[in-house]
Parts: structure tokens; sequence; C-alpha cells
């Protein structure tokens, strides 16, 4: 039994619908962390090495950080489909998408939401804006990031979309948000929800 520690309405909902993608079995386990304002604590039961989440544990090897978490449930349960195996021609998109989110995603995000300019030609990653127009060009090609099929890479960008949607920090992109409705609306993220 894979444990997923976990605190509702942060990142780690996402492996809710990662598990149901799956049909994996796992078992939550709710820690607390810091929250922004500075209040919650480190939860000593939490693996992760910050006493952030997500974080995995199955039977005893601890999984932490988003795209290494997807990389390891996908090469897990590789009959669901969700992660091009080694030797498909999909592999190598598939692991640029899982590292770009942590490379150059998230930190985009992180720079436009501290308004911190983004050291161009030495960091390595880019302003937001950048990103939004790769991810809108490569889903003009196809309706999720490898083309015809759905994969944990989605899950990912998908939950961030919708969780920067609303706010100034997201470039305005309707192939974006076409793309987050088609991914939400897939049966397994109802039943996360479900089970958040």
């Amino acid at each position: 039994m894979i444990t997923l520690y976990h605190r509702p309405k942060t990142r780690s909902e996402r492996f809710l619908w990662l598990f149901e993608e799956l049909g994996a079995p796992y078992q939550i386990k709710e820690v607390n962390t810091r929250t922004r304002d500075g209040t919650g604590a480190v939860d000593p039961a939490n693996p992760h090495p910050h006493g952030k989440v997500p974080a995995i544990s199955d039977d005893g090897v601890i999984v932490f950080e988003s795209p290494a978490i997807a990389l390891y449930l996908t090469d897990k349960f590789p009959k669901a489909g969700l992660g091009p195996t080694v030797g498909d021609p999909k592999r190598g998109p598939y692991l640029s998408w899982l590292v770009y989110y942590g490379s150059v995603l998230e930190p985009a995000f992180m720079s436009k939401f501290m308004n911190v300019a983004v050291p161009v030609g030495t960091a390595g990653w880019v302003e937001i804006e950048q990103v939004i127009e790769f991810v809108a060009k490569t889903l003009s090609a196809g309706p999720y990031l490898l083309g015809e099929k759905f994969s944990a890479a989605d899950i990912l960008y998908s939950t961030t979309f919708a969780m920067f949607g609303p706010s100034p920090v997201m470039p305005k992109s309707p192939v974006i948000d076409a793309y987050v409705k088609r991914c939400t609306e897939r049966p397994a993220f109802a039943r996360a929800q479900g089970s958040a």
C-alpha cells in the first residue's frame, strides 16, 4: 500500500487524481505543514526533508517532489498508460515535460508571484509568459502535452494552471483554459475531489 502524505488544498491533491487514474491502491496520511502566513509547523510524521507535501512512501521507499512522484508511480503502474515506458518514442518528451515542470514552470510562476525579474541568460528558467506561449503552442498540435495521449504530466500542468488561473500571475490563454477544462472533466478527477 502506498501512503500519500497530504494536506488539503495543496499540490498533494493532484496525486489523489493520479492514484485514481492509475487505479492504484493508496492511503492518505494528513500531515501539518508550514503555511504562507508563517503559522503551522513541520510534522515529524512527514518524511519530506523540508516538511512539505506531497511525499509518498511505498514499503519504506520515500519519494518526494511532484515530477519524481509522477514518474515513480507511472513506472510502477505501467498498464494504466499514464507514462510512456522505456523504449517508447514519447518517453523523452514525457521526461522533458516532468523536468520542465520543476525546473522552468514553477520557478517562472514564483518569479512573477514574488515580482522578481528572471535573470535572463543565467537562470535555468524564463518568464512565465514564455512558458505559457510554449505550452499553448504545444497544445495547438494535440489536446495534451504528448499529443493525443493524456499522461501524468497533464495532471501536473493542468492542476497548476487551474490553481493560478484566477490570479494575475497567470497570463490569459484560451488554449490553456480549454486544456484545463478538458483535463479536469475526466472521471478520475471527480473521484479524487470526493476523496480530498
